[in-house]
């Protein structure tokens, strides 16, 4: 454990062993910083829990209240998995009672000056461009790209392995496995690479495309695409026909031609 003098840690935190802490950081109470991480400097922390080999650089505010005027002091946190990187400047913020908890999966990469607010869950292996902002209370799956100068709007849901272009504003729920673009974002085709770069087999892929032809472009009534889509035995195909099921704010479309 290498901890900068000018560091100030709170009584109630928990170092775990290997951990590094730069200078000027404060960690307040309620802090939990697993065994192999390393905090630059510059940063705050309280009511936080840490993974294991997190790597966290200058700047950064995790676990501060909510942005919400409904908290009341309630007590909440703030928790990331091992292995995820999170760059300067960047904001996340702890949970409210809806919730309890602001989750950041395992070997995430949260670019410089992302904000991520009160109640949200980000799965694992995700990545979250620079300047992106996350409203509270939304939903990344696993495996998901958002570029650059994101907005997402509350309580949205982004399924996995989809990818968001850079400047696009998100108002409904984005299905997996698709790329979306623009204010409003729209669908704009299949994340073809990223299911290829997952090894996903050329079978399944088509499985995917068949789905979204059936989704999209087949003139179908929501209900009667899904229920053409029932007959699959495609995993992929299923999480896609949960996914739209329990979608509460409706789905992202292509845009009408």
């Amino acid at each position: 454990m290498l901890i900068h003098s000018t560091a100030v840690i709170n009584k109630n935190a928990v170092i775990g062993d290997n951990v590094r802490i730069g200078p000027y950081t404060i960690i307040g109470p309620e802090t939990i910083i697993k065994s192999g991480t390393v905090i630059h400097g510059q940063s705050v922390f309280e009511y936080a829990e840490i993974g294991n080999n997190c790597e966290i650089f200058n700047f950064t505010s995790i676990g501060k209240k909510p942005q919400d005027l409904k908290y009341n002091e309630e007590k909440t946190k703030v928790i990331i998995g091992n292995g995820t990187i999170i760059r300067e400047f960047v904001t996340l913020n702890r949970g409210t009672l809806a919730k309890g908890t602001t989750v950041i999966g395992k070997n995430c990469l949260i670019m410089a000056c992302a904000h991520v607010a009160h109640d949200c869950s980000i799965g694992d292996n995700v990545i979250v461009g620079y300047a992106t902002g996350i409203a509270g209370h939304v939903k990344v799956e696993n495996n998901v790209v958002l570029s650059s100068n994101i907005g997402v709007h509350q309580f949205c849901k982004i399924g996995e392995m989809s990818i968001v272009g850079a400047g696009s504003m998100i108002s409904m729920d984005i299905i997996p496995y698709v790329m979306v673009q623009g204010d409003r974002a729209t669908v704009i085709g299949l994340n073809t690479i990223g299911l290829k770069r997952s090894k996903i087999s050329n079978f399944e892929i088509q499985n995917i495309k068949n789905a979204y032809k059936i989704l999209f472009m087949s003139k179908l009534t929501l209900k009667d695409a899904i229920s053409k889509l029932e007959k699959s035995m495609s995993c992929y195909v299923i999480n896609i026909i949960n996914f739209v099921k329990n979608s509460s704010r409706g789905i992202t479309r292509p845009k009408k031609r």
